[in-house]
């Protein structure tokens, strides 16, 4: 279903680049008088302070009610026993577009959907389209570990690298199995570097005490730089590599800040940038009921330095960065299926 604002708004964010080549679905009468006039939302499933995550995303709500005129909600802290309801509530009240920051909310978004075909619905780093008005937008997450993998490689001194996702979903276990392929293959082309992986799940995006016990543990087996894609649960373990002072590689957002000597480097997510052209898309009538996917060719994650780095390390993350732009580099060789 096709909604439309006027010709001059999507003349106007096509010339600032937000707009990007898709398919279009079935035209509507149902047109709005601009981008405010859209009743959207995003569900959060964390606080939007989490300097992760659920922050990264709400970047992106801000963005969007910015430069594109929206005036976007949000709702913190959706716990998974309300994640069907809520989207219902949403639905019921005649919001046109209803967001969800993480595949944990998928399922949910495909079992409400068709009883509201009048919404759309855009579950963030969703993986599963089933109905025509569900239309996830996906970060190629991989390139982005690619990115860490890369940089981790200039900081590991022993080989033991520690990674933690927050649940093994496929999206997940792929960028962990890219970051790990990497940080090998750099660490002993560039260092002449072993590098010996470990990994666990949290099963968690929250329970920052969990993080910082998994990542004591995983220091005090011999890990020196640490990798944690758990939200909060990442917190934990930058307490511990502090304290422990081992390193960390920060990831979805700029962690830098959070210990500038133990997180050395980071790859943010440019959420803004994300947002901006998924929602562009849906205000246009061209956001597809598929998996919509966005990387580093379209801009969205950018590298994070401290000043301890070195001038090998960025110069290695620019040549990979153009590489994978180049399609130079071959993503699935490096995904091992497990899941």
């Amino acid at each position: 279903m096709q909604r439309k604002i006027s010709i001059l708004l999507i003349m106007c964010l096509s010339i600032t680049g937000f707009l990007f080549a898709g398919g279009s679905q079935e035209s509507s009468s149902d047109e709005k008088d601009g981008a405010s006039a859209y009743k959207i939302v995003l569900m959060l499933p964390g606080p939007i302070n989490d300097q992760s995550w659920n922050a990264t995303n709400y970047s992106g709500l801000v963005a969007c009610n910015e430069d594109l005129g929206t005036n976007m909600e949000y709702i913190e802290n959706v716990q998974a026993s309300d994640y069907e309801s809520t989207f219902r509530n949403y639905a019921e009240r005649g919001y046109d577009l209803i967001m969800a920051a993480g595949t944990q909310f998928d399922d949910a978004a495909n079992k409400v959907a068709p009883s509201f075909p009048e919404t759309t619905f855009c579950v963030v780093n969703g993986m599963i389209s089933n109905a025509e008005n569900v239309s996830p937008i996906f970060p190629k997450e991989y390139e982005a570990s690619f990115i860490a993998g890369v940089m981790a490689s200039f900081v590991t001194e022993n080989g033991n690298i520690a990674t933690v996702g927050g649940f093994p979903n496929k999206a997940m276990v792929d960028l962990l199995d890219v970051y790990e392929a990497t940080t090998a293959s750099y660490a002993k082309e560039n260092r002449g570097i072993e590098v010996t992986p470990v990994r666990a799940y949290a099963n968690s995006w929250s329970d920052v005490a969990l993080g910082k016990q998994m990542a004591e543990t995983m220091i005090d087996n011999g890990a020196d730089v640490l990798f944690f894609y758990a939200n909060q649960v990442g917190l934990g373990a930058i307490q511990a590599a502090k304290e422990k002072g081992a390193k960390f590689i920060g990831f979805s957002s700029n962690q830098n800040d959070i210990a500038p000597e133990t997180v050395v480097a980071s790859v943010g997510f440019d959420f803004a940038t994300f947002y901006k052209w998924a929602v562009a898309q849906y205000l246009e009538g061209s956001l597809e009921g598929k998996v919509n996917m966005a990387g580093l060719k379209e801009g969205i994650f950018m590298p994070h330095y401290t000043d301890s780095v070195s001038s090998d390390m960025k110069t290695a993350v620019k040549d990979a960065t153009a590489a994978a732009i180049a399609g130079d580099i071959d993503f699935a060789s490096m995904f091992s299926g497990s899941y």
